[in-house]
């Protein structure tokens, strides 16, 4: 596995915006930091009962530190999406400062107003996409 020192971003495999959210990144992050895993695998599902949490109950992206360290963590929603920019840099690193400037319960509840419509509004995928050939060694459920 690849993911020791690589943040582990999971999302919805089926989700339309999930997965445009994942050529964003894969399109921005030059330095190849991030690894993907969809919710629906086995990894997501071991990393997300480890902070007693289940897939069925996330609408949203996360991101896991240290995946399978001692010193793993969870980050969730609004708190995901800053790390994903400032990991990215340049102006989306910005977006995050602007973004940390807002009270996070204010943020979360923008996301989960989308997250509650994401299928509606993006779409939704009989299957999980297969990632591009040139890509995907960075998706740890493959």
């Amino acid at each position: 596995m690849q993911s020791e020192s690589h943040p582990v971003i999971l999302y919805d495999g089926v989700c339309g915006l999930c997965n445009r959210v994942v050529r964003f990144v894969l399109r921005h992050d030059r330095n190849a930091t991030f690894r993907f895993a969809t919710m629906q695998s086995p990894l997501s599902q071991q990393a997300l009962a480890r902070h007693n949490k289940s897939a069925d109950e996330f609408d949203t992206v996360c991101v896991v530190l240290d995946l399978a360290q001692p010193t793993e963590r969870l980050l969730i929603r609004s708190d995901a999406t800053q790390f994903i920019f400032k990991q990215l840099g340049g102006i989306w690193r910005f977006f995050a400062i602007v973004a940390s400037l807002i009270p996070r319960p204010v943020r979360d509840w923008a996301y989960r107003l989308v997250a509650r419509r994401r299928y509606r509004l993006f779409g939704r995928y009989g299957t999980c996409p297969l990632p591009d050939p040139k890509v995907r060694d960075r998706f740890l459920d493959q």
